[in-house]
């Protein structure tokens, strides 16, 4: 199937930190826009205010209600005293227009055949008239006019670096990431042991890189344990099914060496031995996808030794002691029921002539036999799979090698634990504690 591929992350980090930044400066030019002309009018209200307290205090020191002659004539000026809703003197560009305010305050006002527009502040004097000073605001519209091109230029060249800018440090800052995804592209099945570099640098890639290192530790031990599985097992069923073919060779060309019934019994002794191999390698591969689950139903772990001790003492000749607790867990009855029978197994096969069975509350399982014991080297080891010692675990003793490893796959998976120990009689003590 065809790769499929879309924006890059570098592109998308890009475009994503250039757009907020466009729309954060041009909400940030609209609003400075927008205060500066507030500040401007501020002004030039404040200074027509200013103008109108100053005619007004005039006018009440002189008591002379007309206005001067540099008054008359001012520039993007407009001056009226009112008094009683009559303008009683005006400059000459308002004289012969109404009263522009009729009480104090300020507002914007539009001059008839004039494009422009006036701000005013009206003042009462002491003496009753109201003077009307009005500023031109042509002066803040062209400031605007002159702020806004330069705030409409500057945003996309400020976007434009910022793009820029983010371009050239994403690149940089992904290049050891593509230097990554190319080195776990070369990684396949048979360069497993390839690792990543920078794994050792304090940052946030170099715990990237460790983390894909630790993954391709697990992977590799994982391809090993699956390798030597697979080459034990293979040589483990490569044994009965060779003697099956021994025996099945022997009775068709020499027909009176064997009788019927011994080949009858080979071949059960054989198949029986090809099947515990077979199951036991199912248990083991349940284990490793992790679907080994114990099923939360009640089990009498007595009952399970009671029957065990039973079996062993019918079909044996060993000496067989039972101490025996009640006890009941939450669990699966037959996987602890084969957690039982193959440590019982496990100790008639290498016992001399005893087997001891335990059970204490809450669930504690001990399994003793009288045997020739297991070195303290070896207690961790046996639980490794088709691992045999050379007295304790011989492969003529019936053992496929796989037991000890289901036991321990088996308990794990109910939240307990097993360990071998010396016994009390002599030989080696399997304790299993389940919670």
């Amino acid at each position: 199937m065809a790769e499929r591929r879309g924006a890059s992350i570098r592109l998308r980090i890009t475009t994503i930190a250039s757009a907020v930044v466009a729309v954060v400066l041009v909400l940030g030019a609209v609003l400075f826009v927008l205060v500066m002309r507030a500040a401007l009018v501020d002004g030039v209200r404040t200074a027509a205010g200013n103008d109108a307290s100053a005619i007004a205090e005039r006018i009440h020191d002189s008591k002379d209600f007309s206005l001067t002659e540099s008054e008359l004539d001012a520039e993007d000026q407009l001056i009226q005293l009112v008094r009683d809703g009559a303008v009683i003197a005006a400059s000459e560009d308002v004289e012969e227009l109404g009263p522009l305010a009729v009480r104090e305050g300020s507002a914007t006002v539009s001059v008839p055949d004039e494009d422009r527009q006036y701000l005013v502040a009206a003042e009462e004097s002491r003496d009753d008239v109201l003077v009307v000073v009005g500023h031109d605001l042509s002066d803040v519209d062209e400031s605007i006019a002159a702020i806004v091109p330069l705030v409409a230029v500057s945003i996309p060249v400020l976007v434009a670096l910022l793009a820029i800018t983010t371009w050239i440090v994403v690149g940089r800052a992904l290049r050891p990431v593509e230097r990554m995804r190319v080195e776990v592209d070369e990684v396949t099945a048979n360069r497993l042991d390839h690792r990543i570099a920078g794994a050792d640098a304090p940052d946030e890639l170099g715990r990237l890189a460790a983390t894909m290192n630790r993954m391709l530790d697990r992977l590799d031990d994982s391809q090993r344990t699956q390798r030597r599985f697979i080459s034990d097992a293979s040589h483990e069923l490569k044994s009965p099914l060779a003697s099956l073919r021994q025996y099945a060779e022997v009775a068709r060309s020499y027909p009176d060496r064997m009788t019927a019934a011994e080949l009858t019994e080979a071949i059960d002794d054989e198949g029986g031995r090809l099947e515990r191999i077979v199951r036991g390698m199912l248990v083991l591969a349940r284990a490793d996808e992790g679907s080994l689950r114990k099923a939360a139903r009640p089990v009498d772990l007595d009952d399970l030794l009671l029957q065990e001790a039973q079996r062993l003492k019918t079909s044996t000749a060993l000496t067989v002691d039972a101490a025996i607790e009640p006890a009941r867990i939450e669990g699966d009855a037959e996987l602890l029921a084969q957690v039982v029978r193959n440590l019982v197994d496990n100790a008639a096969r290498h016992a001399r002539g005893r087997v001891s069975l335990s059970l204490t509350s809450p669930g504690v399982i001990m399994v003793d036999d009288d045997g020739p014991g297991i070195p303290q080297p070896d207690r961790e080891r046996i639980f490794e799979r088709f691992v045999r010692l050379d007295d304790a675990r011989a492969r003529d003793a019936g053992g496929s090698g796989l037991g000890l490893a289901i036991v321990r796959e088996i308990v794990g998976a109910h939240g307990g634990t097993v360990v071998a120990s010396e016994s009390p009689l002599g030989g080696a003590r399997f304790t299993v504690t389940l919670s």
